[in-house]
């Protein structure tokens, strides 16, 4: 397969995303030219590195690129303060200079830890995104977000620092839980919820040729997802308007995680999935969506295995107002007042601060007893 390159514009932070299969054995020429210093720390966790840190090792080698990898423990929990001071110690004690650079080896939590380390390391140093799910591929490698969780909610620590390169090889998705697919899927569908019906339409005809391996389909599920997300990033780099679209699903989606805790009961693409159906079950009951379109994105995420209510994840007893309560220590808080993505249909999603509590509580109730 050739390479597809989708470029984000941002000026002097402007950098390329890499789409294609085995771009992980060519991921040192690949790094070379971007970077100031052949020195780098690579952040990985226990389940990657047995499967993907040869190869990119081996690759740097090539290169020529000293390499030194810290390898974490998998899973949300990692990103906290107690990993990020480990990850701090170990880069500063290692040695590292100010050209040179982190790689991030993983899926979003490590992309996330990383991009972090790297924005306040010595006050900013260069890093690369090697997302190792669907759902970083598509989403949390691009754009520049970065962060950590704490006990208030998901991401409230963080900075914005673009990478110098993403790499997203389709070969390592092979390797992928069907789980981690489905929910990295999530991801993928929010585009063609937020403004793109043709590509929504695609989904409904290739989603599940895409997660039972056609590399052609997750290709192409990528590189759309990486041009949207470029386009809108490169538009409002820190999320000062339209950025806030790809929200979708997100404030309903965070409330869930933060509730059900980081311990892998729900995975993030599955809050999204449970989180855009309310979303458009709220804009139903505000009469701004049709019913049929809400029906339909809960037809096709259900189709593919996805859950669509938070009484879909076992074992939890809802509080619809403890839900509403972590919403409001959400980031996504203006002027005092949530910031809602809602629609008017399939492909037709905007921003809006007008949901009133009571809107909310039948909504959020509705969800917790279907």
């Amino acid at each position: 397969m050739n390479f597809e390159t989708v470029h984000v514009d941002l000026a002097d932070r402007s950098y390329d995303i890499v789409i294609g299969s085995d771009v992980l054995a060519r991921a040192g020429e690949l790094i070379r030219p971007v970077v100031r210093l052949p020195s780098c720390v690579i952040l990985t966790d226990e389940n990657v590195a047995p499967l993907h840190l040869e190869t990119l090792t081996a690759s740097l080698d090539r290169a020529g690129i000293k390499h030194h990898a810290i390898i974490l423990p998998a899973g949300e929990k990692t990103k906290s303060f107690d990993h990020l001071s480990r990850v701090m110690d170990e880069i500063l004690g290692h040695g590292i200079e100010r050209k040179s650079f982190l790689i991030a080896l993983g899926g979003g939590v490590i992309g996330d830890l990383t991009g972090f380390a790297a924005a306040i390391a010595l006050r900013g140093i260069d890093f690369v995104q090697i997302p190792t799910t669907l759902l970083a591929q598509v989403d949390s490698s691009v754009g520049g977000k970065t962060g950590i969780n704490v006990a208030a909610g998901k991401n409230l620590v963080g900075a914005f620092h673009q990478p110098k390169l993403v790499l997203a090889d389709m070969s390592v998705l092979e390797t992928l839980p069907r789980r981690e697919l489905a929910a990295g899927y999530a991801e993928v569908v929010k585009y063609g919820a937020i403004d793109s019906p043709d590509f929504f339409s695609w989904l409904e005809s290739h989603g599940a040729d895409l997660l039972d391996g056609d590399v052609a389909a997750r290709a192409h599920a990528v590189g759309y997802s990486c041009r949207a997300k470029a386009a809108i990033v490169a538009r409002d780099e820190r999320e000062g308007g339209v950025r806030a679209l790809l929200n979708l699903g997100h404030t309903f989606g965070h409330a869930l995680e933060s509730a059900v805790g980081y311990g892998g009961r729900l995975l993030h693409g599955e809050a999204v999935s449970i989180g855009m159906v309310m979303a458009f079950d709220l804009s139903v009951y505000l009469g701004l969506c049709p019913t049929d379109d809400a029906a339909r994105l809960r037809r096709h995420l259900a189709a593919l295995g996805m859950p669509t209510d938070p009484t879909d994840i076992p074992g939890m007893s809802w509080n619809p107002v403890d839900l509403i309560d972590r919403m409001a220590t959400d980031k996504k808080v203006a002027d005092g007042k949530l910031v809602f993505i809602l629609a008017k249909g399939i492909g037709k999603s905007f921003i809006t601060n007008e949901v009133t509590r009571d809107q909310l509580i039948h909504t959020v109730t509705e969800a917790v007893t279907a």
